[in-house]
């Protein structure tokens, strides 16, 4: 789909506008040099905005303060919508519809602390104790800081060269005394490791009176891995969790943070009740209300992509990493590339290269030092990729 800006119809006169015109501006010519982070700059949603503006939502105020898959009449909101997000969404990780229960999040951090907070509830209301949370070091800091903040016992474990959770470290850090709430990444911030969960379950196997809660942190690859060979990593039928979460604003391209939380019934069951009066309905979710419009731009993109257009991005995206991979290996320019992975990780380059796109920055001394990435998301054409690595090789960095 062709972008087109919709322009502002405030008149002329309007003071600010000239300053909003400079920052949008700025977005708009730098968006297409942003490799580093997992950002979708390609919109899907140009047609959605159209609508959006026509049809008097916009000058609405809804919210979905409830439990999308309850009613709540007389309250405006966009709960039917959420609810056939997460109905659409659910069989894709191999949840059944019978025994599917989730919300359409603020982002892949708010999926996070949903999953942290159902899992530390369901193992607490099933054993009477406290569980322990174990977390790759690897894997997104969200996970670190949200044990702060529900005030969990915290086992960070030590992870391999490429990004994963080391399985020996993990027997090593169990306590097989107190419930096991474990975080699997599904694509590192980083190096776009996923943790081996067959190798990582025959570590909690060892331990069979300590009960186990599985949260998965799929926020970029849980995107897009379900369109890939590789899909069966995140079927809950075949690798066994509790919950997943995953982003809105990386591989699905809408324009603001946004996300998915899926998990089961039986999990829901087992939290804490929160009876609400002034709603009359059960209020189990983290947040008193979340986006009425989240909802409807995810329905939207579900609505306008075709089963086959989503993986074929993938496939370009995919296809598009490993041959960035190989020109750098020509180049014997030191870089790396997981299995699953669109991230291209390398030695840091020069400054002026660095700054020019957006690259993000890690340190591994195993590897060599200072490295960036380059996250290839559908806006990361083969052509930019061409114009990234002649700027390398002109800063004389090969």
């Amino acid at each position: 789909m062709k972008e087109e800006q919709i322009r502002s119809t405030a008149p002329e006169t309007d003071p600010y506008i000239a300053r909003l015109d400079e920052f949008a501006g700025e977005i708009v010519s730098r968006k297409i040099h942003q490799f580093g982070y997992p950002a979708a700059q390609k919109s899907r949603l140009v047609e959605f905005y159209k609508w959006f503006i026509g049809s008097g939502l916009n000058l609405s105020m809804a919210d979905n303060a409830g439990d999308p898959f309850a009613q709540h009449e007389g309250i405006l909101n966009s709960l039917d919508f959420e609810r056939e997000v997460i109905e659409t969404f659910g069989p894709l990780y191999g949840f059944d519809l019978s025994n599917l229960w989730g919300i359409v999040t603020f982002s892949g951090t708010d999926g996070n602390n949903h999953g942290i907070y159902f899992g530390a509830r369901y193992l607490e209301n099933s054993t009477g104790s406290r569980p322990v949370m174990y977390v790759s070091d690897a894997a997104h800091y969200s996970g670190r800081r949200l044990a702060d903040l529900q005030n969990l016992e915290l086992k960070l474990i030590p992870s391999d060269v490429h990004g994963c959770m080391i399985p020996e470290e993990l027997d090593k850090a169990i306590r097989p005394e107190r419930p096991a709430l474990v975080v699997y990444a599904m694509g590192t911030t980083f190096k776009g490791g996923v943790d081996d969960q067959e190798a990582l379950n025959r570590v909690l196997a060892k331990y069979p009176d300590t009960p186990v809660y599985r949260h998965i942190d799929a926020a970029l690859f849980g995107g897009y891995l379900p369109y890939t060979e590789y899909r069966d990593v995140l079927n809950r039928k075949i690798q066994p969790y509790d919950s997943i979460a995953i982003s809105g604003h990386k591989f699905f391209g809408m324009d603001d943070p946004a996300g998915i939380f899926l998990t089961t019934k039986e999990v829901l069951d087992r939290q804490k009740s929160f009876e609400i009066s002034y709603l009359n309905a059960n209020m189990p979710m983290v947040n008193c209300t979340r986006s009425a419009i989240s909802p409807l731009k995810f329905w939207w993109i579900l609505k306008h992509t075709s089963r086959a257009e989503f993986e074929k991005m993938t496939e370009e995206m995919l296809d598009n990493a490993r041959w960035l991979k190989e020109r750098l290996d020509e180049m014997e320019y030191p870089a790396w590339l997981e299995p699953m992975s669109n991230t291209v990780y390398f030695k840091r380059p020069p400054e002026a290269v660095f700054e020019k796109y957006g690259l993000a920055p890690d340190r591994d001394e195993r590897l060599g030092g200072d490295l960036a990435h380059i996250v290839v998301m559908q806006h990361v054409t083969r052509e930019r990729l061409r114009t990234f690595l002649d700027d390398l090789v002109s800063a004389g960095d090969r």
